[in-house]
């Protein structure tokens, strides 16, 4: 056994303390090691939390759609079927927009419209022209006749649209990179048509705004998108 350092002599007490500071330094990547491995888990659980609880809200709950008024509305330069538009969204400036509706309707019918536009979107260039965000429209099955989605006048820009209720709750929108990474857009797009009645729906979840329901002229039970 050893001698305790009182009863030892100098040189051992000396020896006995540059061990116990040898084992200290030793043991040091040990504990960080460990305290790595515990913050790394900690975050993982924290993901998984969020993950969960984003799980139990629909996901039309975590698209941002808005009420957008269209300024102006013009021919792309480099792509026929192109228009830009500028939509104001509520912003501090307005949304420019790239939607492929020339063959349908002309730019004076877009232009003034309260139209609902999908916001939470990524920038992406078209035709050389960044677009951010999606001008909502309905469609028959072939993709023949196309019709803007409209809002009823008392509408403001920049307005979030929900569905169901107006008085219900809404849960915050997912952000442009939870859009993309999570397809939100993907899992909402299939269920949202227009009723017999040419009204916007998820599912049996009217599209509303605070002036009343978002309809288009006169497709019915048509494709949204």
């Amino acid at each position: 056994y050893p001698l305790p350092i009182a009863a030892a002599g100098p040189s051992q007490a000396m020896a006995f303390a540059l061990r116990a500071v040898h084992s200290i330094a030793a043991a040091a990547p040990a504990f960080r090691a460990t305290a790595r491995v515990a913050r790394r888990a900690a975050a993982v659980q924290t993901r998984a939390m969020a993950d969960g609880a984003g799980e139990e809200v629909s996901p039309v709950e975590l698209v941002d759609v808005r009420v957008g008024k269209v300024l102006k509305a013009y021919k792309h330069p480099e792509a026929d079927k192109l228009y830009i538009e500028e939509i104001d969204v509520g912003e501090a400036e307005p949304r420019q927009i790239c939607s492929g509706l020339v063959p349908y309707m002309s730019a004076e019918e877009i232009e003034g419209q309260n139209v609902i536009v999908l916001a939470n979107l990524k920038s992406r260039n078209l035709a050389g022209v960044p677009s951010h965000g999606m001008i909502l429209c309905a469609s028959d099955e072939a993709h023949e006749n196309v019709e803007l989605l409209v809002c009823p006048e008392g509408a403001a820009p920049g307005e979030r649209v929900k569905f169901g209720s107006w008085d219900g709750e809404q849960s915050e929108p997912h952000t442009e990179n939870q859009m993309k990474k999570k397809k939100t857009w993907e899992k909402v797009a299939p269920d949202l048509k227009t009723t017999a009645d040419c009204v916007a729906a998820y599912k049996e979840l009217e599209m509303v705004t605070s002036a009343g329901p978002v309809k288009c002229k006169s497709l019915a039970n048509a494709l949204i998108g």
